[in-house]
């Protein structure tokens, strides 16, 4: 791998170093380096240096700029406004870049961080006997976007799916199996949709029982304690249950093009054996305290009503064990044998009260430090085209199957539509990419935190900001290469760029930047804003620069090399976000 440094990178040090021969008190100053609608870069931070100078701005940037050489890397610098630099890039430099990012083949030159560390995304965490809704979508698709973002970087990453697979509801579902043989058809007579189908209308029954029959409850209860004690019996239905749900859960995740790993499945159910010692090292170290029977955490700063402290309560008064014995088990888990440095939560913000106490407890138990952080990366609600979470007619949560599948045959309408030499086959197996593409995409184009509207027509819709215009984009390059034939691309460093391919170039030479800003701070709508933009800024290069029939051999060369490096930084990113693209469309 070789690594390239950015074109930001190589003009903010060359600011840098002029700086610090105008002051030399200004060693290490940072010159505050952004892109400008004025120039390729601006410099700014001039303004802050002058001040604690006790200089005038505008004399100190003239200064600096008389101690800049123009040439290969930068073509010109001027002052602007009240002390501000308006830096050009010189041609050369842009193509020159670019040609070593192009060579270094996948990853374009973007080096891998020297601080990696390991990372755990706990992420897309499906519940046992019941079927996957719209409400898993979010984790699923922003932990694995995430986590390729990471990888890419150079972080160790290992996940953790945190299937609910313990608790109260087993000991009601099969205490209800128990009492009614007959509800459930053996496992290997129906398929695994139609088992996990037949389990969920089943878990419907048990839960409707366990809220109106008091003695049934008792029983389920019984049932619990007899699950967490090994019962032989109630093991082996509890198995069953496990086994089909995980089979059924694959087959939503391989819908939805994502790679989930067995051994990555970890439920509440494999930290059942360390709760006892979590509450007990709690306890001893006086983190949590004995209150009407049960272990909890109190904290001053999180209050209820009446002004009444929340507490968390790791071990209630039955003996029994929650979601924040589980939740703490997994943190000594994943920081003393996995030996994470990070522990990333991809979690309903509606959780975030419950980690923020979970996290605020192994923090004071020394489980969290500075050497090992946790975030909770709560993200917001899919909504319907009314604004509220998303429904179907009948009031019902939306079958997660049933929405990709519906993304899909919108899409297959919108490719069959352009599709010129493409088979009905080829239609089909484009539709899958560009519609769970599109899901993907418009969910990840949104803010974590913030609520978004599912809208079909607007995801497959070949117009605006959508994975379906990225894949167009593309789909053309992959044509005009095509088309090229036997001329390779190739680039030109001596050839004078025409304004289209400059914009094109400086963007595309911000791609590792990019990745590794939305990487570090948890933000993959950043990375797509900068696709959507440079498939904007293709479209504007191929409109105002003809590839095929430009001027001269040359010409045709670097802008089909400018082409295929597009190409690649599209396929790169989107690859990161879990997103296909298609050769042809």
């Amino acid at each position: 791998m070789a690594s390239v440094t950015s074109l930001s990178d190589s003009v903010q040090q060359h600011l840098a170093s002029a700086l610090t021969a105008t002051r030399p008190e200004a060693a290490g100053a940072d010159p505050l380096l952004r892109r400008s609608d004025r120039a390729d870069y601006q410099a700014n931070g001039i303004l802050a240096l002058a001040k604690k100078a006790k200089a005038n701005p505008r004399e100190l940037a003239a200064e600096v700029v008389a101690r800049i050489t123009t040439g290969d890397l930068i073509k010109d610098v001027e002052v602007s406004g009240p002390g501000f630099l308006n830096i050009t890039v010189a041609d050369r430099a842009i193509t020159e870049n670019l040609a070593a990012r192009y060579a270094d083949g996948e990853r374009l030159g973007v080096p891998l961080k020297a601080d990696a560390g390991t990372t755990v995304v706990d992420y897309a965490q499906p519940n046992v006997a019941k079927e996957m809704h719209v409400g898993h979508l979010r984790s699923a698709v922003i932990g694995d976007a995430l986590r390729s973002m990471l990888d890419f970087t150079g972080e160790k990453t290992i996940g953790r799916h945190h299937i609910g697979d313990w608790g109260t509801q087993f000991g009601m579902l099969i205490q209800y199996l128990f009492e009614h043989p007959g509800e459930l058809a053996p496992a290997d007579e129906v398929d695994g949709e139609q088992a996990m189908s037949n389990l969920n209308r089943v878990y419907k029954a048990s839960r409707a029982l366990f809220d109106a029959d008091e003695e049934f409850k008792e029983r389920a209860r019984r049932r619990v304690v007899a699950l967490q004690s090994g019962d032989k019996e109630t093991l082996e239905l509890w198995q069953q249950f496990v086994d089909e749900s995980k089979v059924y859960f694959y087959s939503v995740f391989e819908k939805l093009d994502m790679e989930i790993r067995d051994e990555e499945i970890v439920g509440e159910s494999a930290y059942n054996e360390g709760m006892p010692e979590t509450a007990r090292l709690l306890e001893e170290m006086g983190v949590a305290v004995r209150s009407e029977g049960a272990l909890v955490v109190f904290f001053d700063d999180i209050r209820g009503k009446d002004d009444q402290p929340v507490p968390l309560i790791v071990q209630k008064a039955d003996g029994g064990f929650g979601y924040a014995a589980s939740d703490l088990t997994a943190i000594r888990n994943r920081v003393s044998d996995l030996h994470a440095t990070t522990l990333l939560y991809v979690v309903d913000v509606r959780q975030s009260l419950h980690f923020k106490m979970v996290f605020e407890t192994a923090r004071r138990a020394g489980w969290l430090n500075d050497d090992v952080t946790a975030h909770n990366m709560g993200y917001g609600t899919v909504l319907g085209a009314d604004g509220k979470p998303f429904k179907t007619r009948e009031g019902e949560t939306v079958r997660l199957e049933d929405l990709l599948d519906e993304a899909v045959q919108r899409a297959a309408e919108v490719v069959r539509e352009k599709a010129r030499d493409l088979t009905e086959e080829e239609i089909q197996e484009r539709a899958a990419q560009v519609g769970i593409g599109a899901v993907k995409y418009a969910d990840l184009s949104t803010s974590p935190s913030r609520d978004y509207k599912f809208d079909l027509d607007q995801m497959v819709s070949l117009n605006g900001d959508t994975s379906v215009y990225l894949q167009y984009a593309y789909a053309r390059i992959q044509s005009i290469l095509r088309k090229a034939g036997e001329v390779r691309p190739a680039a030109h460093p001596e050839l004078e760029l025409h304004e289209a391919e400059r914009a094109l170039g400086l963007h595309l030479d911000a791609f590792g930047d990019t990745v590794f800003e939305a990487a570090a701070e948890y933000a993959p709508h950043k990375l797509t804003a900068y696709l959507y933009q440079l498939a904007s800024l293709y479209t504007s290069f191929y409109d105002k620069c003809p590839v095929l029939k430009a001027e001269t051999p040359e010409q045709v060369a670097n802008r089909l090399f400018l082409c295929d490096v597009t190409a690649r930084t599209l396929h790169r990113g989107m690859a990161l976000l879990g997103i296909r693209t298609p050769e042809r469309l």
